[in-house]
């Protein structure tokens, strides 16, 4: 429905049905769990079975409703079963927050074309694909696709990735021109340096080719920002990127 003041803000999300991808850990698992706690039906989705139902538990345990539905993204048949299930279980879909996201670590001389066709499938085609399969069941629906600021400025190493996410900006950026804001709204945000295992993991990090300075950012601090941006007090805003970094595009 068109935007009206929320009559509780802690439950902005009362009865919206919320899709997740990555959402068994990190920011997805971050932002299910939040909107499981305003009021949201949450569908987790994501590739280790054992993390969903770990995230559905906590989903329940803030007074959400949640389901698993195991998903590797970079298939488009499971990307289609996550949202025909989500479809049968609550009957429509109010939010789509995709989070699902992977990186490289080579120099593009030395890249294998396949891992950078897989990585454009996760990180790029999937947003596509579920977008396309979300809105005919959206009316007055949110879509926060997940970027970073590596879309803006990067190191190297990581180009595959960095193009995924300037890829995926202009995607949010052109889609808000072709459907009504009565349909759905399309906006991105990203994130700087959060502490989750993909930052934790990534071996430039590790040794100390990228320098992470300033301030690293929380799951729960990255969560917040998502879920603003897909909520009824976010009506006013399509087609742009929400830059939650801590600062961190400034200082490079």
């Amino acid at each position: 429905m068109p935007f009206s003041p929320v009559a509780d803000p802690a439950r902005r999300f009362q009865d919206k049905v919320c899709l997740v991808t990555g959402a068994t850990s990190g920011i997805g698992q971050a932002v299910a769990v939040r909107l499981g706690r305003e009021g949201g039906r949450v569908a987790v989705l994501g590739r280790d079975a054992k993390e969903g139902q770990e995230t559905v538990q906590l989903i329940q345990q803030s007074g959400g409703q949640a389901l698993f539905v195991r998903t590797d993204v970079g298939k488009d048949s499971q990307l289609v079963h996550a949202v025909e299930r989500t479809v049968k279980e609550w009957g429509r879909i109010d939010v789509l927050i995709n989070d699902a996201g992977t990186m490289t670590f080579e120099p593009i001389l030395k890249l294998d074309p396949k891992a950078w066709d897989q990585l454009m499938l996760v990180n790029l085609r999937a947003l596509f694909r579920l977008t396309q399969l979300c809105l005919p069941h959206m009316k007055y629906g949110a879509i926060v696709a997940v970027s970073s600021v590596h879309a803006q400025q990067t190191t190297a190493n990581v180009v595959p990735y960095a193009t995924s996410k300037g890829a995926l900006e202009a995607f949010v950026r052109g889609l808000s021109q072709e459907i009504p804001h009565t349909h759905a709204r399309i906006n991105a945000v990203a994130p700087g340096a959060v502490d989750t295992p993909m930052l934790r993991e990534n071996p430039n990090v590790k040794s100390g080719k990228e320098k992470i300075t300033g301030q690293v950012g929380t799951p729960e601090e990255l969560a917040a920002a998502i879920c603003f941006i897909a909520s009824p007090e976010a009506s006013f805003i399509n087609g742009t990127t929400l830059v939650a970094d801590g600062g961190r595009l400034a200082a490079l």
